[in-house]
């Protein structure tokens, strides 16, 4: 059994859940997916719930759907074990992405997390370039960003690394861990306190499940041993679950994102590339687009070594991303408004004649 206020309740939800006290609904917040059955935490216990056809008609995408994390407004049936989602409450904050393949579609992640650790492995798997597409992610999000760079053992000059990513991070926290020593793992367990959530987001084999054992202080995920040919850990976890911490706290643990494909717009990008933003904010005309213009700030930092290559060139990628991604979203928002008004008129069109 759980209080809402162990699962993380606020007075901000409260204020959002009052118009449903009336109608003797209940809330609670989704733990795990399984397609269309929802295990959900409630004060009634642990139910598995499915939505009201009301919420399905309504959803316009797949992302209006409740996710892991998710505050839902439900009709439980304690008896049965189970219950009805008739809604899902305001988010705090929602980690997602495009979804994979050619659909423009939002692929949510992770709902209500006040912090995201960012995952990636002192290995192979260590990428600058990955790090700042998932900042940017991150920005759009609304949860805090802290870098965890894994799997410290296995790496010879980590405190290195670490300055390579504080060149391109230096206003987010950065921890370096293991899960076989234990080092970081005492900074990384104060963001799970009592009530707060953490969503540990990574790539495949990255180490977060063994990460989220480490802070659970249980084998509460299942592992895989490392790779020998290429020192990469398999790919465990299947399903996003909300799991509680000893501290009070709650973790998501997700599936590893083998893309990072990005569901954001251009204000996003500022947070990820603070040090070129700034930059930027000295060049002689508010829009300039550092081409060839006179005056430019940026350009003038390439030219004299203090803006790496390789980080402009990765801000001018993201900026294409999020401006081609932009246009396929007003496609698509065309596209789902003239579906609802052919079904509007259909739906006239089969009104009895009075």
């Amino acid at each position: 059994m759980w209080s809402l206020e162990s699962l993380g309740w606020t007075t901000a939800l409260a204020h959002h859940f009052e118009p449903f006290v009336a109608q003797g609904l209940a809330a609670g917040r989704v733990a795990v997916v399984h397609k269309d059955l929802y295990g959900v935490y409630a004060p009634e216990g642990e139910l598995w719930a499915e939505l009201s056809g009301r919420l399905r008609h309504l959803s316009t995408s797949p992302a209006d759907l409740p996710v892991t994390g998710d505050w839902v407004v439900i009709q439980p049936r304690p008896a049965e074990g189970r219950a009805t989602i008739h809604s899902v409450l305001p988010r705090r904050s929602l980690f997602s992405r495009k979804a994979a393949g050619a659909v423009t579609e939002e692929q949510a992640v992770a709902a209500n997390a006040e912090t995201v650790f960012l995952l990636t492995g002192l290995d192979r798997d260590f990428n600058l370039r990955r790090i700042e597409r998932a900042l940017v992610l991150a920005a759009r999000s609304g949860a805090q960003p802290v870098i965890v760079l894994t799997k410290a053992d296995l790496c010879e000059d980590a405190v290195t690394r670490k300055q390579e990513v504080e060149g391109i991070a230096p206003a987010v926290p950065i921890v370096v861990a293991s899960a076989v020593t234990g080092e970081g793992l005492a900074v990384l367990s104060t963001y799970a306190g009592p009530g707060l959530t953490v969503a540990l987001v990574g790539s495949s084999g990255v180490g977060k499940s063994t990460l989220a054992n480490r802070l659970l202080g249980r084998d509460a995920q299942v592992t895989a041993e490392v790779r020998v040919h290429d020192g990469r850990g398999r790919h465990t976890t299947t399903r996003r679950e909300l799991i509680s911490v000893p501290a009070g706290g709650w973790i998501i643990d997700t599936p590893g994102l083998r893309e990072l494909q990005l569901w954001a717009d251009e204000q996003a990008l500022p947070a990820a590339f603070a040090d070129l933003a700034a930059i930027a904010a000295e060049c002689r005309f508010r829009d300039c687009r550092h081409e060839s213009e006179p005056g430019c700030a940026v350009l003038a930092a390439l030219a004299e070594g203090r803006l790496p290559g390789e980080r402009f060139a990765s801000f001018v990628k993201l900026q294409k991303e999020v401006r081609h991604l932009a246009l396929r979203q007003d496609a698509r928002a065309r596209q789902v408004e003239n579906r609802r008004i052919r079904s509007l008129h259909k739906l006239a069109r089969r009104r009895p004649r009075e």
